[in-house]
């Protein structure tokens, strides 16, 4: 677009919001950048032009509609706290980020539905300090780092801790309003319904369940969301599971999912490998063959595998619920079982202090310490990115995936952390978490980018995509999704072009580019 259709359109979005929320200074616009770029300082980087915040839906629909006239880029965001997925800054260079941190307010906690209405500037930290003030009895899952928007979050997948049902965050969304492209306001589910009690109660509404447009979407920009909370439990327990030989892998993660789906514990599950985690708890060496890694065992003592159990609800619950899964493992050899001490709600201030405060609902950023600790050879690093591979949730399927990810990271001279062996915010999938360090060093950028290209197309070859990932990386992870000449993405892209003909919202956001933008795009 022109320069002065540009000034012009943020003159009137100034009018809109006040000269003091539209920012376009150099100063300002550098906490706009993705701190965490693999195109750090190159010509590539994606930068904003401007960036406005609005305060209310009436102002988004001003800008919005000031936009569409222009056809003037926007990239909505809710907080931009993803660090290692791109932060707040636009998959377009030159897009005006639409900053919605100044829209957080709490709409609504509803105690016997357990749900809440909230919008996109609300934080972590600020929703549980809401429920704790106003004396709820309500918890929310959250992820590592609190400072993040309930919204922005959800609207990318991401996940958390607590009860399966709610640590993955868009399974416990209830209710979506989005201004769209044209200006105007959609509600989803029963909010489509004038005066609806039941908005965050029914998700589904009459006809097709239009909530999914919005996740990791170019189509809208959400003002409001509803959320499913749960009952604070009566207690938890955590335990664990330990067994002794490398074969016993398969069936520990069939009873796993077995207990799992069957309801039998609700908190989030692990699988894990003291063998060959001995030089960090959370992440773990490349699986050997299974003779070396028996050899390991006998000369250690150490488990190969260990499956933990996490428990929300009665204590007389708990407790027979844990009976049941011990039943289920009895008959490996050697096995061995381990228990904390069961923990009561609420909390003393004695342990909240030692509490792994994710685990009970409890905004933090005490993530940010294992970075200070160090990620092994690559610490000090300018930061990292995530490279997130769903995986098959099988024995076979974690060590595939361990021994093809470290091989194509080897051969390509790439650092990772990766967190042993997988993921399981996700009921019913593993997602291999990989931590690779970015650098303000553009040769070692350029040479992070191609490799991270390739493993894309490898772990392609073998039935694994990426569930979310870095802009950098969008139109590659895109492209793998290719099954009937790349139908998913082209179906994207008629929804793009009927929803937003003019392409101003999030343009590229995860592959799908509006028509003008498209020739060369995702191939």
């Amino acid at each position: 677009m022109s320069a002065a259709d540009f000034a012009d359109g943020l003159a009137q979005m100034r009018s809109i919001v006040g000269p003091e929320w539209v920012f376009d200074q150099p100063a300002d616009l550098n906490t706009y950048r993705d701190f965490y770029s693999v195109l750090w300082g190159e010509p590539e980087e994606k930068q904003a032009s401007a960036a406005i915040a609005p305060a209310s839906v009436e102002e988004v629909q001003a800008i919005v509609r000031a936009a569409g006239e222009r056809g003037m880029p926007l990239y909505p965001i809710s907080t931009g706290r993803n660090l290692g997925y791109g932060g707040s800054a636009p998959v377009l260079s030159g897009s005006v980020v639409l900053d919605l941190k100044r829209m957080n307010r709490v709409l609504e906690v509803n105690e016997a539905n357990c749900s809440c209405l909230v919008e996109p500037g609300v934080s972590y930290f600020d929703m549980y300090r809401h429920l704790q003030e106003s004396g709820s009895k309500l918890w929310l899952d959250v992820p590592d780092p609190g400072w993040g928007s309930l919204i922005g979050n959800a609207m990318d997948s991401g996940g958390g801790y607590t009860v399966s049902g709610y640590r993955g965050h868009w399974e416990a969304v209830c209710g979506v309003e989005a201004v769209m492209a044209d200006g105007e306001v959609l509600r989803t589910g029963m909010g489509a319904l004038p005066g609806s009690e039941t908005w965050q109660q029914y998700r589904m509404g009459i006809g097709p369940c239009l909530d999914g447009l919005f996740r990791q979407s170019t189509l809208g920009v959400v003002t409001k969301m509803g959320f499913y909370l749960f009952p604070q439990p009566e207690a938890h327990l955590s335990a664990s599971v330990s067994v002794y030989r490398y074969e016993d892998l398969d069936e520990l993660i069939e009873i796993v999912n077995e207990l799992e789906y069957g309801n039998v514990f609700n908190g989030m599950p692990g699988v894990g490998s003291p063998v060959l985690s001995q030089e960090s708890p959370i992440a773990m060496a490349i699986v050997p063959e299974p003779e070396e890694m028996n050899r390991m065992v006998r000369e250690t003592g150490l488990p190969a595998w260990r499956a933990s159990f996490n428990f929300y609800g009665p204590e007389k619950v708990i407790a027979a619920q844990w009976e049941h899964v011990r039943d289920r493992f009895a008959h490996f050899e050697g096995v061995t079982y381990h228990a904390e001490e069961p923990v009561r709600f609420p909390l003393t201030p004695a342990q909240l202090e030692k509490a792994q405060k994710p685990r009970y609902g409890i905004p933090s950023l005490e993530i940010f310490t294992v970075g200070s600790q160090g990620y092994g050879k690559f610490n000090p690093s300018d930061g990292h990115i995530w490279f997130s591979a769903v995986i098959p949730r099988s024995g076979k399927g974690v060590i595939d995936a361990n021994r093809v990810m470290r091989q194509a990271c080897k051969e390509r001279g790439l650092d990772v952390f990766m967190l042993a062996p997988a993921v399981t915010c996700w009921t019913r999938s593993f997602v291999l978490f990989a931590a690779v360090p970015v650098y303000k060093d553009v040769a070692k950028n350029r040479h992070l980018r191609e490799s991270i290209k390739e493993i894309i197309k490898i772990c392609g070859e073998h039935g694994w995509g990426e569930y979310r990932c870095p802009p950098a990386f969008m139109d590659a992870v895109m492209d793998a999704y290719s099954f009937g000449d790349h139908k998913l993405r082209r179906v994207n892209e008629q929804i793009k072009d009927a929803l937003d003909p003019k392409g101003i919202l999030s343009a590229g956001r995860y592959g799908v580019w509006p028509k003008h933008l498209r020739e060369g795009r995702g191939a």
